[in-house]
């Protein structure tokens, strides 16, 4: 993972590869981003004239955009990266997080292969440290686990060491904002490694031993439930799920509760199918290879969980992770079989392929058991999600309107793209089956907001909820962005510590 370190050194005084400085659009072209005495140290070297010298290699100051300038003498470092930041903010106002973040972000993909950047973007207060923390972390990435023997990393491996030059890093608010951004991003990181795990090395078994070795290093509870467990327990949808598997289910718990009596409790309820074929309803051509990301979010909940033991957050938080292997053989399940559920309801499997839901009713039924003040479940449930809002914004949905605005809301803090959809009642009676209690296919269309109309039939009454549908963010297909790489995203990590964070800040009341 890249190194992180606050500096208040001026940035004629810090050795590194490179420094990053803002540039932004303004009236008569691009200017050195206000907000930074760094940055204005680095235009200093220049004679005041690096905006010029940018504008002549065709710099603008437009968002995202990298221009590279060789440093001149009075500078310990030998290149000057300017990242755009878009439009100068009014006098007195701040550059938005996000663009913040995303600037970090691609200016660290654009130092791939360097060992140490210095980061003079404009901060701020402590509250400006995370975001510009989080991009550089998060723009640092690459999954090379299995990379072969000829592979050389060197000159494509991750920016190593990130200083984020800072005049007041000494202040104790500063030190724990970038330490959170820190931990934020090992646990973003570890989401996106676990997607990114080709299927033949992450079975339901292999990702429950992945999570009890990291409870442990963290202390957190962590109980499995293997087949002959849920057989016994009645957990059909998991079973039904994963039997035409070699590669048997599993019904992951991990908690981590500091005050079991006396804090609010969180319960999240993650999908884990770590390959999903579609079943005997098997996908077309073109659509199975990417389906190694199908276990995103049972990946998102772990490093939730994780996340908040390590920030030692006031809350207590449970994740359930609903792992099964979805496989065609003389053993799976087949499209009109009926499966009874760990809650007793009995649902007709019209279409093998909407798995997903199967393994999550079973999941959710058994976090309600344990009353959590709110629950929210994260899947990569339906390709109807991404019709309906692209690759890169998930949907929330719940039984709470107050509490769906809520998770929204705080995506928006956290920095990830969602919206709030409906769930109109009348697309329930699509879930009707003739021969069971339901069905788990409706109509085609609005096939995302059906989806959460028939997990929320495994909901508890009284217990607020939210569902996630991720299928959208969760794995980037084309390039790079930002701070978000191709494969693994990691998606809805960082909204699910936010929305704990909250919690433990008594924020979910109500």
């Amino acid at each position: 993972m890249t190194e992180l370190t606050l500096s208040n050194l001026a940035a004629t005084a810090v050795p590194a590869d490179a420094v990053v400085i803002g540039l932004a659009k303004g009236e008569s072209g691009p200017v050195i981003a206000p907000g930074s005495p760094a940055a204005a140290a680095v235009d200093a070297a220049f004679d005041g004239g690096l905006a010029a010298t940018l504008s002549t290699l065709g710099a603008k100051g437009d968002e995202e955009e990298i221009t590279k300038v060789p440093a001149p003498d009075g500078l310990p470092v030998p290149l000057v990266v300017a990242v755009g930041l878009g439009a100068a903010p009014e006098s007195g106002a701040d550059f938005r997080p996000e663009t913040l973040r995303r600037a970090a972000g691609v200016a660290a993909r654009a130092l791939s292969g360097s060992e140490h950047a210095a980061f003079a973007l404009p901060v701020g207060g402590a509250e400006g440290i995370a975001p510009v923390a989080e991009g550089a972390l998060l723009g640092a990435y690459a999954f090379t686990a299995f990379r072969g023997r000829s592979f050389n990393g060197a000159d494509s491996g991750p920016l190593a060491r990130v200083t984020l030059l800072d005049a007041d890093a000494g202040d104790a608010a500063h030190a724990a904002a970038a330490e959170r951004a820190l931990v934020l991003a090992e646990e973003v990181g570890r989401t996106r490694d676990l997607v990114n795990t080709p299927p033949n090395a992450l079975t339901p078994a292999g990702f429950a031993s992945l999570v009890a070795a990291a409870a442990a290093e963290y202390g957190v509870e962590v109980s499995v439930l293997d087949e002959e467990e849920l057989t016994a327990g009645g957990y059909g949808g998991l079973m039904g799920v994963g039997q035409g598997s070699a590669a048997p289910p599993r019904l992951v718990r991990i908690g981590y509760a500091p005050d079991p009596g006396g804090a609010p409790t969180l319960a999240l309820v993650g999908k884990g199918i770590t390959y999903d074929s579609g079943g005997i309803s098997l996908k077309p051509a073109g659509h199975n290879e990417t389906m190694k990301c199908d276990m995103s979010g049972a990946a998102a909940v772990l490093g939730t969980v994780l996340a908040a033991a390590r920030l030692g957050l006031p809350v207590n938080v449970t994740g359930w992770l609903a792992l099964a292997e979805n496989m065609p053989s003389g053993s799976a399940v087949r499209p009109g079989d009926v499966l009874t559920m760990y809650s007793g309801k009995t649902v007709e499997v019209l279409n093998t392929d909407a798995e997903g839901r199967l393994v999550m009713a079973d999941a959710l039924t058994r976090a309600c058991e344990e009353a959590p003040d709110a629950l929210v479940d994260v899947a990569t449930l339906t390709g109807a999600m991404v019709l309906a809002l692209g690759k890169r914004t998930f949907g929330v949905l719940g039984n709470d309107d107050a509490f769906r605005d809520l998770v929204h809301e705080t995506a928006g803090q956290a920095g990830e793209q969602s919206w709030p959809m409906p769930m109109p009642v009348e697309l329930a009676d699509g879930l009707k089956s003739s021969v069971a209690d339901l069905s788990n296919m409706g109509e085609r269309m609005g096939g995302g907001l059906t989806a959460g109309l028939f997990l929320k039939e495994f909901v508890a009454d009284g217990v607020r909820w939210a569902h996630l549908d991720i299928a959208g963010p969760a794995f980037n297909e084309g390039g790079p962005f930002g701070y978000t790489p191709k494969g693994g995203t990691g998606s809805a990590v960082r909204t699910l510590v936010r929305l704990a964070e909250r919690a433990g800040a008594g924020e979910l009341a109500g």
